[in-house]
């Protein structure tokens, strides 16, 4: 039976994961779907659908000796595909204030209460060690509309004056 897996792996960045591990899975002869793979401060890390005629144990087998190569942790998930099923982002959030505990929780709370399902969302932590600056970008469904958004962000701002907070709807071309 086909099933969809959500493969999950993190380690210290080097060249040659991503050719590696897609390897693999092509040589198990996997479908690839989705993917995220980025590099966060230091670490590289992967989000990977990937579709097998396997079950879980078999393909873990399959690609434990890859990630012990490479000093990676790998983990597997069985999923539901669910590809071309996509939510489109109607707006963007730009957050940016000094870096400090609670700033992502405190803003996804806010903006969660006001309506918001989050899509994506991407923070950078910039500056040095002694002033460092934290930027976030988050894309998402605002379900209460921008201006619930706007609203809940005004009071947030009223707590914290050193948030710096941007909404821009995001219009999307249908063709």
């Amino acid at each position: 039976m086909t099933q969809w897996f959500m493969l999950t792996v993190v380690g210290q960045d080097q060249p040659g994961i991503v050719a590696k591990i897609t390897t693999a899975l092509y040589e198990a002869n996997c479908l690839l779907g989705e993917a995220s793979m980025m590099l966060l401060g230091g670490n590289f890390t992967i989000m990977l659908m990937v579709k097998s005629e396997q079950d879980a144990k078999t393909l873990m087998a399959l690609l434990q000796p890859v990630a012990e190569s490479l000093n990676l942790r790998i983990h597997l998930d069985a999923i539901e595909g669910q590809l071309h099923h996509h939510h489109l982002p109607d707006v963007a959030v730009h957050v940016h204030s000094a870096d400090r505990a609670g700033i992502v929780a405190q803003v996804t709370n806010i903006l969660a209460k006001a309506g918001l399902n989050v899509i994506d969302l991407d923070s950078d932590v910039g500056g040095d060690e002694d002033n460092p600056f934290y930027v976030m970008h988050i894309e998402g469904q605002a379900t209460q509309g921008i201006a619930a958004l706007e609203t809940a962000l005004q009071q947030l701002l009223t707590t914290q004056p050193d948030l710096e907070v941007h909404i821009t709807p995001i219009e999307t071309a249908i063709m």
